[in-house]
């Protein structure tokens, strides 16, 4: 029996995905690595000798704010050098959002890509709480406290990257954490807050758009998150029997057009879920009026064999309209890694009859539940086509948000900004660039017409500047 499940489920898994035509790449830009953020007063060295300010990894989650307003979200900080194995090289990073201006504006016929996009910071807002906050003291790690200076001359308390940034008295009580691994975010309605996905808790919290301090935080199902948390990952895998994996917790998240629901997908399946070795993560549903949530089976693609599986990871979710998605699906290959870019694909999911499995567990059981999806862009092929070598299209690409319609060749055609985390690491040398290269947090424009996105709805913020209006 346990035989015939197994092959039911790596059947289901395995199936062949429908594919709709893709769009094309508009436009793309670069945001530099290496250069200060518009933080000056985060400019002092963190404990890897780093600056606090360092321009990068602003692609982890992108949302559109109207207009040619964009927010960037960088992840947890620089910690892709090795300094401190203890603290998994994470640093006492305060946690930030940037504001963008990305604008697209039409290029000379004959030109090798058909707009120019135009892009550069406007301001970087440092995330904060009125709370106190359980910082890592340091001890016995070889550093000191992960409270940030910052935080006595502003007499608040602002999130940091740092990973023993946690109460150890009372582990569940993450409302109390520093640590904060932020990964996606989506702007309110009323466009005067922000929503924020947490790799660490996993987590979801509001924070004021205009200061950055945190206004609520929303609850999770608890049989997400770890019952022990520790400073390095695999100290919490073999700590837990259940809750996300770590450092792959919530790591995208939608917000559907009414501004209502937020949609917060995993990055890998839960440990009771089957844990690394496993196909399936959840989506799960928020309602903002009523904090009622709703969970869904989210299939990954095998990129291995039945006997031997390797399966994708998930970096973001973006409403098409009120419960359709589009889910950012990719290996860990491309530029950044010293690899070869091998998949990057966008799949339309409809939760709308979908199955709920807020209490069921396990990987066959989920994969009985899993929703259908359809592969609506291939990146990997979109940007080939576009002349980038698969050497140069980057690893992570995980950031996700719809931007204004543009008019090409005579029609509208809705507009996909795509962003990269380049890990805060401006230059990379690998075997495909022996001499070093450029490796800056990348952005791509991808345009599809209303054939090949149906029933697309833009998100009308308050102001009406919606993304969908020119």
């Amino acid at each position: 029996m346990r035989t015939i499940r197994l092959t039911a489920l790596l059947a289901v898994l395995c199936a062949a995905v429908p594919v709709q035509a893709q769009g094309r790449l508009l436009a793309t830009a670069a945001l530099d690595g290496g250069y200060q953020d518009l933080a000056p007063r985060t400019s002092a060295p963190l404990e890897n000798g780093v600056a606090g300010n360092l321009l990068g990894g602003l692609g982890s989650g992108l949302a559109y704010a109207g207009g040619n307003t964009f927010l960037a979200l960088p992840d947890r900080g620089p910690n892709a050098l090795s300094y401190n194995a203890a603290l998994d090289d994470t640093a006492s990073y305060i946690d930030r959002f940037h504001s963008l201006y990305l604008a697209l504006a039409p290029n000379a016929p004959g030109s090798a890509l058909p707009f120019t996009l135009t892009a550069f910071a406007t301001g970087t807002t440092l995330l904060s709480s009125r709370l106190p906050l359980a910082y890592g003291t340091g001890e016995g790690l070889g550093v000191g406290s992960g409270a940030p200076d910052l935080n006595a001359q502003d007499r608040t308390h602002y999130f940091t990257g740092r990973s023993d940034g946690f109460d150890p008295a009372r582990p569940s009580n993450w409302i109390w954490n520093a640590r904060l691994d932020p990964e996606s975010l989506r702007v309110s309605r009323d466009g005067r807050s922000v929503f924020i996905s947490d790799e660490y808790g996993p987590s979801l919290y509001e924070f004021d758009r205009a200061t950055g301090r945190r206004l609520r935080a929303i609850p999770l199902p608890a049989h997400l998150a770890v019952a022990h948390p520790a400073p390095t990952g695999d100290a919490e895998i073999a700590g837990n029997t259940s809750g996300r994996l770590a450092n792959k917790g919530m790591e995208g998240l939608a917000i559907t057009p009414d501004g209502r629901t937020l949609v917060g997908a995993m990055q890998s399946p839960l440990i009771q879920d089957g844990g690394k070795g496993a196909g399936v993560i959840r989506l799960v549903a928020v309602d903002l009026r009523t904090g009622a949530t709703r969970e869904f089976a989210y299939p990954l693609t095998n990129l291995g064999t039945a006997s031997k599986p390797k399966y994708t990871t998930v970096s973001d979710i973006v409403a098409i309209n009120g419960h359709e998605f589009l889910v950012d699906e990719r290996d860990g290959k491309g530029l950044g890694d010293g690899s070869v870019a091998v998949f990057k694909r966008l799949y339309r999911v409809d939760l709308a009859e979908a199955p709920q499995v807020g209490g069921v567990e396990g990987a066959e059981a989920l994969a009985a539940r899993a929703v259908p999806k359809t592969q609506v862009v291939d990146l990997v092929e979109v940007l080939q086509a576009a002349g980038i070598p698969a050497t140069e299209i980057p690893a992570k690409i995980e950031g996700l948000a719809f931007g204004p319609d543009q008019v090409l060749d005579g029609a509208a055609v809705h507009t996909l900004f795509v962003s990269c985390d380049n890990d805060f690491l401006g230059m990379v040398t690998d075997t495909y660039h022996p001499q070093g290269a450029p490796n800056p947090s990348r952005m791509f424009v991808i345009g599809f017409t209303d054939a090949e996105l149906p029933g697309f709805e833009p998100q009308e913020l308050e102001d009406g500047e919606g993304c969908g209006r020119r």
